[in-house]
């Protein structure tokens, strides 16, 4: 059920990185054919740190693309940086889900926490240590049981 749930959510991040710096793009593109301006900005520089925008937070929500891409490759836990970088991903989704409610409605918000869900919900499988059932059959030796234990004197 991880590596599925590790996928989906790659998907979903990258598909997210693509809509966003479309939407600014578009956005962008508005403001500068009409020429509009909010409390005297130079409508060109709106549009510009538009366009910017779009693209640092396309490249951030790739970020998080690749990092649960990674996990769904290698099938183990994001550790250090990759984990950082996930949780601020799931951090990010949660304040969007609120913000998305009072501007967007009701949809967006579901949307924003069934990703935010997903995001957590990988973090959350991942978070047991793996370890081998028979660490000692690795190590050339054979496995320790109870019965087999070593005594005191």
């Amino acid at each position: 059920m991880r590596r599925p749930v590790a996928w989906v959510v790659a998907v979903v991040l990258f598909a997210e990185a693509i809509g966003v710096a479309m939407l600014n793009w578009l956005l962008a593109s508005v403001v500068d054919r009409q020429q509009m301006s909010l409390a005297g900005l130079d409508p060109d520089a709106m549009s510009l740190s538009a366009k910017i925008g779009g693209v640092v937070f396309g490249l951030c929500f790739a970020l998080f693309g690749l990092v649960a891409l990674l996990v769904a490759l290698r099938d183990r836990r994001p550790a250090g940086l990759g984990r950082v970088l996930l949780i601020s991903a799931a951090v990010v989704h949660g304040l969007l889900g609120a913000v998305a409610w009072g501007l967007v409605g009701p949809a967006a918000f579901v949307f924003m926490v069934v990703v935010l869900a997903l995001i957590v919900l990988l973090l959350m499988t991942y978070d047991r240590l793996e370890e081998p059932a028979d660490t000692a059959a690795q190590d050339g030796g054979s496995p320790v049981t109870p019965e087999s234990a070593p005594t005191a004197p």
